[in-house]
């Protein structure tokens, strides 16, 4: 995304130990530095899949969800060959899908573009899908060894302490992008990007931050100012707008429910779900979850009893969904707002990537088929 020229602020940058920080932090970095399993290897492809899954992620949820993937995509031409409903079956539940979607795009690119091997020039490696300038200096410094500087949320939060910076990291990028180039240990940049963002992840956290065990406490300006649990500084946030959703959960003679491809576009692009749409002002769910499977399905259905209710927040929304059993009544489902349906036992719905909302409803079919009550409405944080 790029910057509004008009947000950006002009900040000065201190005269800053240069040498000393380098040296307390590769020290430091010996002595604390986290074991990661994607910096057992310098091979590009397995820091390039860990530093897209790391985005807006924490590591403890990505290991378990980068070990499955190499064991079903254990190098890039793999990655490359498979099936995007797969690719996206693998990583259901990790959230931000445009991820999934341009690692397998990217695979592609570099397949066509570079003979399957991924390229070592800054340029190549941003023109591929899905890879920002942090990402890149990422992937470049961890398996190449390469001087290229990086400025992950991590990073962000680092140095807006060291220099104590009077406005949000968003308000100050190429100053922070400076210190960032500035800092670099060009002798060992690998060392020294990875030292960094964990320095970010493990002391000098968002709250509460280690101060006491940190290898820059000394030239760190907001601990200093006694203003380390002050800085960074935030945006002004305003509340997330809120849209309730009627969702069907379609019931054919057979017992077969009816779920529906998302077009590969936008937020959950190429995932299945349970169709439905917003309610709108002065409409009942009932009234909504008709109307939305006649306008996207072009059919009828008979609105039934509440399954499941299912709050779930995204990063500028949140959503209620409102869950209702129906039973088909006339006409063939057609993808008008889709890119496919279809019609599937609830012993078949595994194989399909859902959103994690959608997997919430489907846990509560599973009550529901055995008999047991199903749960009271759900709160789910999850991307």
């Amino acid at each position: 995304m790029k910057e509004n020229a008009r947000s950006i602020e002009t900040v000065a940058l201190p005269e800053l130990p240069v040498t000393q920080l380098r040296r307390d932090l590769r020290q430091w970095y010996a002595e604390s530095g986290r074991r990661l399993p994607w910096r057992e290897r310098d091979d590009p492809y397995l820091i390039w899949v860990s530093e897209i899954m790391l985005q807006q992620t924490q590591v403890k949820t990505v290991i378990p969800y980068y070990q499955n993937w190499l064991s079903r995509f254990p190098d890039l031409a793999t990655l490359a060959k498979a099936d995007l409903q797969d690719v996206l079956k693998a990583w259901q539940g990790l959230g931000y899908y445009a991820r999934a979607r341009n690692l397998h795009k990217a695979a592609g690119a570099v397949v066509r573009q570079h003979g399957g091997i991924f390229p070592q020039q800054l340029d190549d490696v941003l023109a591929l899908p899905g890879i920002g300038r942090s990402t890149a200096g990422g992937i470049l410094s961890a398996a190449f060894n390469q001087p290229v500087s990086i400025l992950d949320g991590n990073v962000k939060r680092v140095l807006s302490r060291l220099i104590a910076l009077s406005v949000p990291p968003a308000k100050a990028l190429p100053q922070l992008w400076q210190l960032s180039d500035t800092l670099l240990d060009r002798e060992n940049p690998r060392d020294f990007n990875q030292a960094l963002m964990d320095l970010g992840a493990t002391l000098c956290t968002p709250k509460n931050p280690g101060c006491l065990l940190c290898p820059w406490r000394t030239s760190c300006k907001a601990y200093n100012l006694e203003k380390q649990s002050e800085i960074p500084m935030r945006e002004t946030r305003f509340p997330l707008p809120h849209k309730h959703i009627g969702v069907a959960v379609i019931w054919n003679d057979r017992q077969q429910l009816l779920i529906d491809r998302r077009l590969d576009s936008g937020l959950l692009g190429g995932l299945w779900e349970f169709p439905g749409g917003k309610i709108e002002p002065g409409e009942t769910i009932e009234a909504c979850i008709a109307r939305e499977i006649q306008e996207e399905l072009g059919i009828e259905v008979e609105v039934g009893e509440r399954l499941i209710t299912v709050e779930h927040a995204y990063t500028h929304f949140r959503v209620t969904l409102n869950v209702h059993h129906c039973r088909h009544l006339h006409g063939e489902p057609q993808a008008i707002e889709c890119q496919e349906v279809r019609w599937v036992t609830l012993e078949e719905i595994d194989r399909f990537p859902f959103p994690k909302a959608n997997t919430l409803i489907i846990e509560a079919l599973r009550e529901f088929a055995n008999g047991e009550p199903t749960s009271a409405p759900i709160r789910n944080e999850l991307r």
